[in-house]
């Protein structure tokens, strides 16, 4: 085990910042490439499952907004209808700000709505009480409709003005 892969299970930010040093001296023979293309590897990976957590959370939200934010009372559609939509315009946001740092997941979009759809639906499903059958089989918005922070669907039976 060299120095460096030993840094790495003892601290892994000094770990980090000595690969980051050699890296820009480009003294490649001395780099840890082990725990360097591990590290690299997970990082792509978290941010793709970010991508499918935020996808996941704001898919969840169109369906309830689409197929049960009308059957509400009155009363309970107030409320709802402004955690829903300040949970859309968080995670729009988030969304925004991800695929900002992080261009790269743009290409990574179709796949991601493709892995959120049906865990969204599921929780759609759960969270409003509604059969899953209520909601369609594939996702039903586009992906500029999904990023877009003024898209509301219109409700089942009537038009959501929001």
């Amino acid at each position: 085990m060299s120095a460096l892969s030993d840094l790495y299970d003892r601290d892994y930010s000094a770990w980090a910042e000595k690969t980051a040093e050699l890296l820009r001296q480009g003294r490649f023979s001395e780099l840890d490439v082990e725990h360097l293309v591990e590290e690299l590897g997970d990082m792509g990976k978290s941010q793709r499952q970010e991508l499918v957590n935020r996808l996941r959370i704001l898919l969840a939200h169109l369906l309830k907004w689409q197929f049960q934010y009308r059957r509400l009372s009155a009363r309970w559609a107030e409320f709802e209808g402004k955690s829903w939509r300040n949970t859309l315009i968080e995670h729009r946001l988030a969304l925004r700000y991800l695929l900002e740092d992080h261009p790269g997941l743009k290409r990574h979009l179709p796949t991601a709505v493709a892995k959120a759809y049906p865990q969204a639906l599921e929780l759609a499903a759960r969270e409003s009480q509604l059969s899953a059958e209520t909601f369609p089989a594939a996702c039903p918005y586009t992906q500029p409709q999904i990023l877009d922070p003024d898209f509301f669907p219109q409700a089942e039976s009537s038009q959501s003005g929001g």
